[in-house]
């Protein structure tokens, strides 16, 4: 099941830019352990959901698994080999735009060496460095 809004205002987004920082998602809520973002940049769902099964397969579905972002911005993509203009493409999948410093996932109810090694295999299937805070 990826993850995508149901309905949203407007079907197509300009690409805007990517924040540098994020204050406001940058703290634990939810769980004891949490996978943290360094660097900017966009998320895919799939790579999302990726990261979201590899992290509950490693904890063999003990604890508690809470994904902190979500893919609400669209990407457009025109088919291959289509001439120059004829306006946008249709929406292609959706991404997150993540700022340095945002909490990613967050994990509770297992140890820390499992939960260590559980956001390591999550963190391998994401597209930006990432960090385990406790």
């Amino acid at each position: 099941m990826l993850l995508q809004p149901k309905k949203t205002k407007y079907a197509k987004h300009r690409k805007g830019r990517l924040p540098k920082l994020e204050f406001r998602s940058n703290k634990l809520r939810f769980g004891i352990f949490g996978l943290k973002a360094l660097e900017s940049g966009s998320i895919s769902a799939k790579q999302i959901e990726a990261a979201r099964q590899a992290i509950t397969r490693k904890i063999k579905r003990n604890g508690r698994v809470w994904i902190r972002i979500f893919p609400d911005l669209p990407v457009t993509s025109k088919p291959i080999e289509s001439r120059m203009g004829k306006g946008k493409g249709g929406v292609d999948h959706w991404v997150a735009r993540i700022g340095g410093g945002t909490i990613l996932f967050e994990i509770d109810g297992v140890s820390e060496k499992l939960a260590m090694a559980a956001f390591q295999t999550g963190a391998a299937k994401l597209p930006i460095k990432t960090t385990i805070i406790i």
